[in-house]
């Protein structure tokens, strides 16, 4: 794994505020590293434990099904805006 890539990814997560996210195409488009939403997820699956995880969701503002339970708790707490077990990514993207 690219150790560098990997901190971005991290310094990237901990910015984004309580109540906002990003999609892990938008943590790739902007860390412009020449990787893609899935390394992000990788990134995400093995150094993220330790990071408001929650907060980087699928494009379509979906948590992978294993994770749902406990993104929604936290998505709850901070005021995340979700519907039907999504965020709604117009009003809880982090621009």
């Amino acid at each position: 794994m690219d150790e560098e890539y990997v901190e971005r990814v991290r310094e990237l997560v901990l910015r984004i505020p309580a109540g906002r996210v990003l999609s892990y195409g938008r943590v790739a488009e902007l860390l412009a590293g020449g990787y893609g939403p899935r390394y992000v997820g990788r990134v995400m699956s093995i150094e993220g434990q330790d990071l408001p995880w929650w907060r980087v969701v699928r494009a379509d503002g979906a948590m992978a099904p294993p994770l749902m339970g406990e993104a929604q708790v936290h998505w709850m707490e901070e005021g995340t805006p979700v519907r039907d077990g999504r965020v709604l990514m117009r009003e809880a993207l982090w621009t």
